[in-house]
């Protein structure tokens, strides 16, 4: 049994067992986090929702919080001596799924 979320703004298919890494979700190691916003289940029973499929949530558990690689932003601008140099690293949440429930 496989099922689609949505968090963080992205759309992610999960299976039970399975590790994923998410954008950033609220909840410190060893943390259950529930999923409501679910928009597909697959499987033996199949059910498509619109949006959302009514009562089915996806829970796992936080197996750790981190921030990804660093990324350098950096902005010019030819002959005007305009030189920007920034650098970023997106937080993300290593999740491990439990249950799927309809």
């Amino acid at each position: 049994m496989y099922a689609i979320i949505e968090t963080g703004g992205k759309q992610v298919k999960v299976e039970e067992g399975q590790t994923v890494y998410l954008e950033k979700v609220v909840g410190e190691a060893g943390d259950e986090v529930t999923f409501d916003k679910v928009l597909f289940v697959g499987g033996d029973e199949t059910k498509v929702g619109a949006p959302f499929v009514d009562g089915a949530s996806v829970t796992g558990t936080v197996e750790k919080q981190g921030k990804g690689r660093k990324i350098t932003v950096f902005k010019y601008k030819p002959k005007k001596n305009y030189k920007r140099k920034q650098g970023h690293r997106q937080p993300y949440t290593k999740v491990t799924i439990k249950n799927i429930s309809l």
